[in-house]
């Protein structure tokens, strides 16, 4: 986490230099907002209901393990869906590019690859969205997630979830870049659903959601192992996410001895960054994908499995059945 990333969430008087920026920041996103809503900026609707996962704050709050839940509860209630991301950190040859679980992370990017993986339903990756959903819906999709993507408007969207982390919150409550918030807070009431990552916050997330580890699995074809077997061990943790502090915190709270390495955000790893030896590496299932072909010892890496009340699932048919019913007047 970089100094002003730290600023964000903690008593920072000189952020104070920052108000006017951030005050200009809020008319802009105020002014694009508007502009979509009016019609002066096209947006666009495709045939099938779209989902849009996201959040208002920089960093990382949980979205690619929602996203996953999702696509699971959907595929319970009878939809074919698929998956749509800006594929940040890849480099495509061509968009839309379809992801399959055996092609490289640098191709694609990181989250989209561990979806595809996850999830075996379609994922496209594509930097104008609205391509990305059409070429799903030629793939017989019959609804569309997609990882990201709340601030971007061009594709209209049906459903609107937000993602908030239970643990900072929305930091100061500015917006960028005196703030961790790309829109302002009062965003938060206009979404559909809203979900903390953690404990249920009254008025930000009302549905918390538990990332549950069970097992560590090798890079390297090992058998998995119970995690709970590895307390009291010493390990090299590694996180190239948004927020690497929770997964270290979710390693300690386990029982294991964590040594913390924390990357940027969508890090792609050479064998140079590893150069321990004393102890075994974990790291999170997101840098993995990234790691397999670098020949590891002793590496292993935590899958995570969003788990959310039944009282979400309940909401989420509630809301799709309505959008369905409303598209079916519509035509």
């Amino acid at each position: 986490m970089s100094s002003l990333e730290r600023a964000w969430y903690g008593p920072r008087r000189w952020l104070w230099l920052l108000w006017p920026v951030q005050a200009l920041m809020r008319v802009l996103v105020a002014f694009r907002r508007r502009a979509y809503r009016l019609g002066w900026f096209a947006s666009f609707r495709v045939r099938v209901p779209v989902i849009v996962i996201g959040n208002i704050t920089v960093g990382g709050t949980g979205k690619t393990p929602l996203t996953a839940f999702v696509i699971k509860q959907l595929q319970a209630m009878g939809y074919r869906p698929g998956i749509i991301s800006r594929g940040y950190g890849g480099k495509a040859p061509f968009y839309p590019f379809a992801v399959t679980a055996n092609i490289a992370a640098d191709l694609c990017g990181d989250e989209p690859l561990l979806l595809a993986r996850q999830t075996q339903v379609p994922v496209i990756v594509d930097p104008d969205r609205v391509r990305g959903a059409q070429a799903l819906c030629e793939q017989a999709c019959d609804v569309i997630v997609s990882d990201d993507g709340l601030q971007h408007y061009r594709l209209q969207r049906d459903i609107e979830i937000a993602v908030i982390d239970a643990v900072r919150q929305v930091g100061n409550g500015w917006l960028l870049p005196a703030g961790p918030l790309r829109e302002p807070l009062s965003r938060l009431q206009q979404v559909d659903i809203r979900v903390a990552n953690g404990p249920a916050i009254p008025m930000l997330g009302e549905h918390g959601m538990r990332l549950q580890m069970s097992v560590v699995q090798s890079l390297n074809g090992a058998p998995a192992q119970d995690i709970k077997s590895w307390q009291g061990k010493r390990v090299h943790a590694v996180a190239g996410i948004g927020n690497p502090e929770r997964f270290f915190r979710q390693l300690e709270a386990l029982g294991l001895t964590v040594e913390r390495h924390a990357f940027p955000d969508h890090y792609f790893y050479q064998a140079a960054d590893f150069a321990w030896r004393d102890a075994a590496i974990v790291m999170t299932e997101k840098d993995a994908v990234k790691c397999q072909t670098l020949n590891l010892p002793d590496a292993w890496y935590v899958p995570v499995e969003a788990e959310l009340s039944p009282a979400f699932i309940e909401l989420l048919q509630t809301k799709l059945s309505a959008v369905n019913s409303k598209r079916k007047l519509s035509k």
